[in-house]
């Protein structure tokens, strides 16, 4: 079988001199319906390889629990069936604007800022995931007849710490469970990301979207040898809430692509095609030079201006790189393949059924916990969703000002069941309501994640209320909690909601049935509706703003079928809306 190498200049395939043009594909942001598909684009606009990272949170959601790691697998075998390369970084951290940047919430929760380093109650649950998951990597190395040729080790572990113990640790465990191919680190291009980032021995690669000459004179300068390679090309940028959309011309972005290769170096596109975060998986970002701001975060599309766009189709950029790659290509490049099947006509339909929030809790929530302060998401087990914390206001008292220590993200804050206000962290952490509350009075706070922090020193932070609720400045104690965890809305638990046929337009979980004939890629819109997340036949799209940048949601043409498809839109905040729009591509 074949052998990959690192060289003094170049890498090494059997020996001979071999440049990868590779693209990120994140195999876990396209449904498994369309990896052929955007493979084939891949391999159309000039690229030999493929990278990808693996979310550990996504197939641990509990200590031991597993769920489908062998999705790995199954991408890498169509990586080898397409005629290409694959270059995989497992993690355990892997940022990707990805919730907690691939870490489990069950692992942060209690160890804070001990992640990432040599802590022991750290190592031992990453060796266990890892014995667990390499090796569908192990199995499909190069060496074995498969298209693995690279691993990487951690992932821009300079942008956060510098703890080399841990770094060569993880270099170390790979090895052990039987990586042979080279590993690889990959940081941006700056001498204290460089320096933190590095493992003696292991390849170091540099991440920037443009200046290659000065970024690789800066990498050989801490790596006299090696193949250059910038392991992140970014020729895009993902959108984060309320801001505007992310765009790069595409000359602009051509150029500096020549530019790295021009250099002699081995480039990956971030990202080639970007893809979804469904399931409300998507990330966050603190604002902030040094991230420690505001939070960001980040919309469910992640498109990130990529040349293959959300829904697989080509762009003006995709052409520009065609053009450049194809100078570098052995031989003509493959025809672009034809889109995937689409949406024949649009459909609309109306909401048929509601049911509260309050309603939904009693049949789809965890057992609630009642605690002298409010407990985190962390220490109630939800991941993705939202928590409903009640606390009663001591009476008689005069009105006093009613306000949360430690907010993250968003609350929705009811006094004795009237709406009294929404409380958000944009101006920072401790908030209060407009109005202030008499006793006495119950008030339920319906707290949502909008994301864990994936990058910088704010990585690992808790959700939910992290300090109190307090009234004037008296914090109120004996706090029942719930939470609500978005993978408890599923179609088996939620055919046990009783949906009222004449309901509400507010919050709460919604009914809809579109007829489809001529099922295919589609969008999804929700006239008027304000902030939640939206289910097609039991698949969650993800997470849908009012507040923009992104106006619809992708939806994977194999999620839909011809007849009858459910929809349930789960409302948080305000109004849901008229109902439901299908929209064709």
């Amino acid at each position: 079988m074949s052998t990959f190498a690192v060289g003094d200049e170049d890498f090494l395939l059997d020996g001979r001199p071999v440049r990868l043009l590779s693209g990120a594909l994140h195999y876990f942001r396209v449904h498994e319906g369309h990896w052929e598909h955007r493979l084939g684009m891949l391999r159309a606009m000039g690229l030999d390889c493929v990278e990808t990272y693996v979310p550990w949170n996504l197939y641990e959601p509990e200590p031991g629990r597993y769920g489908d790691v062998a999705a790995l697998g199954r991408f890498l075998d169509a990586v080898g069936r397409a005629g290409m390369r694959a270059i995989v970084r497992p993690g355990p951290y892997v940022c990707a604007e990805w919730e907690n940047g691939g870490l489990p919430h069950w692992l942060t929760g209690p160890l804070g800022r001990r992640v990432r380093t040599r802590d022991p109650e750290f190592l031992a649950p990453v060796e266990a995931w890892f014995r667990r998951l390499l090796p569908q990597v192990v199995e499909r190395q190069v060496d074995r007849g498969g298209p693995v040729v690279l691993v990487q080790v951690e992932n821009e572990y300079g942008s956060y710490g510098s703890d080399p113990v841990y770094l060569e640790w993880l270099a170390g465990l790979l090895r052990e469970c039987g990586v042979v191919v080279p590993l690889f680190t990959s940081d941006g291009p700056e001498d204290h990301m460089l320096t933190g980032g590095s493992v003696p021995g292991v390849l170091a690669t540099a991440n920037f979207g443009s200046g290659a000459r000065e970024g690789f004179a800066t990498l050989r300068r801490h790596q006299p040898s090696g193949p250059l390679m910038c392991m992140e090309f970014w020729c895009g940028w993902f959108d984060h809430w309320g801001t505007e959309h992310a765009v790069r011309d595409a000359e602009d972005a051509a150029a500096a692509l020549r530019e790295v290769l021009e250099c002699g170096a081995s480039v990956n596109v971030y990202m080639a095609h970007g893809g979804t975060n469904f399931g409300g998986w998507a990330g966050a970002n603190r604002d902030g030079e040094l991230h420690d701001g505001p939070l960001r975060p980040t919309v469910t599309s992640y498109d990130y201006d990529a040349p293959v766009d959300e829904a697989g189709r080509p762009t003006e950029k995709f052409r520009r790189f065609r053009e450049v790659l194809a100078e570098y290509a052995e031989g003509p490049l493959p025809e672009v393949p034809e889109p995937p099947v689409r949406l024949a006509a649009p459909v609309r339909g109306g909401f048929e059924g509601w049911a509260s929030l309050d309603a939904v809790l009693e049949v789809l929530g965890d057992e609630e916990v009642v605690a002298a302060v409010p407990p985190t998401f962390e220490e109630l087990g939800v991941d993705r969703g939202l928590v409903r914390y009640r606390v009663a206001v001591p009476g008689p008292r005069r009105p006093y000002p009613l306000g949360v220590t430690g907010l993250r993200d968003r609350a929705v804050v009811y006094v004795d069941g009237a709406l009294a206000g929404v409380l958000d962290t944009s101006g920072g952490e401790d908030v209060a309501l407009a109005e202030p509350v008499a006793g006495p009075a119950v008030v339920d706070l319906w707290v949502e994640s909008l994301g864990r922090v994936n990058y910088g020193p704010r990585l690992a932070e808790p959700k939910g209320i992290t300090g109190g609720v307090r009234h004037e400045r008296q914090y109120l104690h004996g706090v029942r909690a719930r939470g609500l965890r978005l993978d408890a809305v599923e179609a088996a638990a939620v055919d046990k909601v009783r949906f009222e046929e004449a309901g509400g337009s507010g919050p709460g979980l919604h009914r809809a049935v579109l007829d489809v004939a001529g099922a295919g890629d589609a969008v999804l819109r929700l006239p008027g509706a304000t902030r939640g997340f939206v289910w097609v036949n039991g698949f969650c799209l993800g997470r849908y703003w009012s507040a923009g940048p992104q106006e619809a949601l992708f939806v994977p043409g194999p999620v839909l079928r011809e007849g009858a498809n459910e929809v349930w839109v789960l409302e948080l905040e305000g109004d849901a809306g008229t109902g439901v729009a299908l929209d064709v591509l």
